[in-house]
């Protein structure tokens, strides 16, 4: 590997200086190399082991970017970033949400107003299904960022995973509030307002969803769904068709097997509708 290199720096700084710049030009195995020899040279210091586990962390080598961001952390406990960057990874590439609340927790003890780690430990927290504490993270989130879109969005999705309805929908509205033309936003509040029963408000929901995204098959199916819970069958059996174009193994299974389409089975017209689709995609069953 070496050899490789341009110069052969016989210092701590000249190595970790050459790691700085291997990574800027993403020549990341060479930058290893380098803050290898910085840490022979320094064993205890922070930024080359630091340095070195966000380049691990690049490569994809997540399990040793969490162990040498852990022994940064040894190094400087105060020091916010180890903490964070460890925690990150436990969250979104190792889903290992104990050890993200962990490496979260430390980190907020650094940073008491920092809003990222205060939002990832409401997203740790809401992975590992501790609804109510991922929920006082959000809401801390929100105080410290009131106009945040996804404090709101992710609290709300917590809510509906708690079957809060009410209250899910409530942090629905103020999302919308923040970002109207957010396609998922209007979709899961369709989908709670179907959970209650409401099924024209869901409708309204699902129809300014499609107006944002046409392309969403799922909520011509949704659209169809709502209208035969209301007994308007020529609008329910629009949006199923309309859905089946769209992906037809899909959804001429769930037109066979969804209870909401029971009664429809009956019908010589909805036969026929399913007939014909499966004849003309060719989808057996």
């Amino acid at each position: 590997m070496y050899n490789t290199l341009e110069c052969r720096p016989d210092s701590y700084q000249g190595w970790y200086e050459q790691g700085n710049s291997f990574r800027k030009e993403h020549r990341y195995e060479e930058a290893l190399a380098s803050y290898n020899k910085a840490i022979e040279y320094h064993p205890r210091d922070y930024w080359a082991w630091y340095r070195k586990a966000g380049v691990l962390e690049i490569l994809g080598r997540y399990r040793e970017a969490v162990d040498h961001y852990q022994q940064a952390a040894t190094m400087k406990p105060e020091n916010y970033w180890a903490w964070y960057e460890q925690g990150c990874i436990y969250l979104d590439e190792l889903a290992q949400y104990e050890n993200a609340i962990a490496c979260f927790t430390q980190a907020l003890a650094k940073e008491p107003n920092d809003y990222w780690v205060t939002y990832r430990l409401g997203e740790a927290y809401r992975y590992h299904r501790e609804y109510e504490l991922a929920i006082n993270y959000y809401e801390q989130a929100i105080e410290l960022r009131p106009d945040d879109f996804w404090a709101y969005y992710r609290k709300a999705e917590t809510l509906q995973n708690w079957e809060k309805w009410n209250l899910a929908l409530d942090s629905y509205d103020k999302a919308i509030e923040l970002r109207p033309q957010d396609f998922w936003t209007y979709y899961q509040k369709g989908l709670i307002l179907e959970q209650l029963a409401n099924y024209q408000t869901a409708i309204d929901c699902y129809q300014i969803a499609l107006e944002i995204d046409s392309e969403q098959e799922v909520l011509l199916y949704r659209l169809g769904c709502c209208y035969a819970q209301l007994n308007k069958p020529n609008w329910a059996i629009t949006y199923l068709e309309k859905a089946i174009n769209h992906y037809p193994s899909k959804y001429l299974a769930l037109a066979t097997q969804e209870q909401v389409w029971q009664e429809y089975q009956q019908k010589p017209g909805f036969q026929a509708l399913i007939t014909k689709k499966k004849q003309q995609y060719r989808v057996s069953g």
